[in-house]
């Protein structure tokens, strides 16, 4: 059944096609309903989104008319699993606010109860995520998450085919001291610490930074590490293996 519901969804050419074969899916895998977003970042004004979804015009209009997609715990805590996730496990990757288990309360008066989330990054690029969820009550089919795994990784997919990569327009590329310097300036450093660390002066700290922040036609400091971050320049891993404590 997987390898089926996976041939017709990577086959949608349209988005109406898309939905009908997502609509199918969920159906077959014994959920009542699906959403699936898709955000391409593009400079040049050459972003694009897609929204597919049989949710309930309740909870739908809540959700776009006050632009809740910013602070939704569901899709905070998607980046931060590499596999999709239970909801009933969010606090499992994110700490819950009063807001957050709020939202989930609105969500579950207005028909959504249970539901499982297939994320996706591609850093620099685009961020998306497939769900699937039941009625309030209704319980949901653990004997079929890993086939909604499988099928959310090949609904985004196809989301990412009918929307387009978009053209890529290549940054100047920093050097290797420059990037060294981000780097430091990620992990919490100084230019002042930086430079004992590279055996360089701190002037010549700050002349690269400036330098790499011109080429991003960025402002400060924290711009510039998130530009190179989501470039690849440096990665989360730099940063975070070396801060996380022992």
């Amino acid at each position: 059944m997987t390898e089926e519901l996976a041939h017709d969804i990577s086959g949608a050419d349209k988005e109406e096609r898309l939905f009908a074969a997502l609509s199918n899916a969920a159906d077959r895998m014994g959920f009542d309903l699906f959403a699936l977003a898709f955000d391409r970042r593009g400079g040049g004004g050459e972003g694009a989104s897609m929204l597919v979804h049989n949710y309930p015009d309740a909870w739908a209009n809540v959700y776009v008319g006050f632009d809740l997609s910013g602070t939704d715990p569901i899709r905070r805590a998607g980046e931060k699993s590499m596999t999709g996730f239970q909801w009933r496990n969010v606090d499992h990757y994110i700490p819950l606010s009063r807001g957050d288990r709020q939202l989930l309360k609105v969500a579950r008066e207005s028909g959504i109860g249970d539901g499982f989330t297939v994320p996706r990054h591609l850093p620099g690029e685009a961020t998306g995520s497939c769900s699937f969820a039941v009625a309030p009550n209704a319980r949901i089919p653990l004997e079929m998450l890993h086939a909604a795994e499988i099928v959310g990784a090949v609904a985004l997919a196809a989301a990412r085919q009918l929307i387009g990569t978009g053209s890529y327009t290549p940054r100047a590329a920093l050097t290797e001291r420059q990037r060294e310097c981000v780097l430091w300036s990620a992990r919490g450093k100084t230019a002042g610490e930086t430079a004992s660390i590279l055996g360089i002066s701190e002037e010549t700290v700050v002349r690269h930074l400036k330098i790499a922040r011109e080429r991003y036609s960025v402002p400060c400091r924290q711009m510039l590490i998130l530009c190179a971050l989501f470039d690849g320049v440096i990665g989360f891993s730099d940063v975070y293996d070396w801060w996380r404590p022992l």
